[in-house]
């Protein structure tokens, strides 16, 4: 089962023109280099809670490191802003920062996109993956779950999810396809994302082996984005194919991405925090690139505003003066 074959069953006419006029003013900008922007964002993160049960080195949650506010996203707000996106929105990814489970409301949030034909993804960590808490991911529709499992072994495993258990990982992830196997169900989709560190990349084949043991529908190798990456770091891998960064003659580290003056998300998608703060990337994690708040504001104003076409102005203008674009990743994601 394929992530695209499931998006197919959320395209409507109106959703394909969006799209249409998305990407040819995206492309008359690049050519032109002057903002043109027509149509609503297609895909959208929204954020359940700030809060996590886990103490991640790289995570401004995990480090409890947020200058933002923090809590947990209401269904009032989960209502405003599907409301405020309107018709066109396709794909909601349902995290952002903290453990989505954490959220008491977390499946009620999922159940409103899905009943509007929206597909529906989230990320977890899976600690709280009981088998009664599995029926009810069934039962809320979501189309699928990224299981963050970074090691096969505990020692490794709790090298990056500081405080967490691989036990509990493994234990959650067999809950879910359980009930799943026994619902007859296809969805949700069981992806294993291993984010590749210096201290877990000969665990690879190991971690693919265990995701067609356990039944997952795939595993994704995703490289670690590390905050003061240019004098090194020890979460680095060795091996260049899963690092984001490379070394350079002088002994520093780089980018390996080329920085071009233009970004599609700034066109298609944007995330948006618990209390209904919209940021213009997934990189902007303390939201300080903050364009609307749209319990205030209605989301088309905040889309269309000064400040948000300042924003994209400068990111075909000069996108390495804008400091969360540093250490963008677009591009870097290896799946198998």
């Amino acid at each position: 089962m394929s992530r695209n074959s499931e998006i197919l069953h959320t395209t409507t006419l109106s959703r394909v023109w969006n799209l249409i006029k998305l990407r040819s003013s995206f492309y008359l900008t690049r050519i032109f280099r002057k903002p043109i922007h027509w149509g609503t964002p297609l895909a959208v993160s929204i954020e359940p809670t700030t809060a996590c049960n886990l103490r991640c080195p790289q995570c401004p949650s995990g480090l409890r490191q947020f200058t933002r506010p923090t809590g947990n996203l209401k269904i009032s707000t989960n209502e405003l802003i599907l409301n405020g996106l309107g018709k066109n929105l396709q794909f909601i990814n349902y995290y952002f920062q903290g453990e989505p489970f954490i959220n008491p409301q977390f499946l009620d949030l999922v159940k409103v996109a899905r009943s509007r034909n929206i597909y529906v993804l989230t990320s977890t960590n899976a600690h709280f993956i009981s088998l009664e808490t599995a029926q009810k991911i069934i039962d809320s529709g979501i189309n699928e779950i990224v299981i963050s499992i970074d090691g096969t072994t505990q020692e490794t495993y709790q090298n990056y999810r500081i405080e967490g258990e691989l036990s509990k990982v493994i234990e959650g992830t067999k809950n879910l396809i359980s009930v799943k196997k026994k619902a007859t169900s296809r969805l949700p989709i069981v992806t294993f994302q291993f984010l590749v560190s210096k201290q877990n990349e000969h665990q690879i084949n190991d971690v693919k082996n265990l995701g067609r043991e356990l039944g997952v529908d795939r595993v994704n190798l995703k490289t670690i984005q590390i905050y003061d990456y240019e004098n090194g770091n020890d979460l680095i891998p060795e091996n260049p194919e899963y690092s984001r960064y490379y070394k350079t003659n002088e002994g520093s580290y780089q980018l390996k991405n080329r920085y071009r003056n233009s970004c599609w998300r700034m066109w298609s998608s944007c995330v948006i925090t618990w209390d209904g703060s919209v940021v213009p990337c997934c990189f902007d994690k303390d939201a300080k690139h903050k364009m609307g708040d749209l319990t205030q504001i209605e989301f088309t104003k905040i889309w269309r505003s000064d400040i948000y076409h300042q924003f994209r102005t400068q990111v075909f203008k000069d996108r390495k003066q804008i400091e969360i674009c540093k250490n963008c990743s677009e591009g870097s994601k290896i799946w198998i």
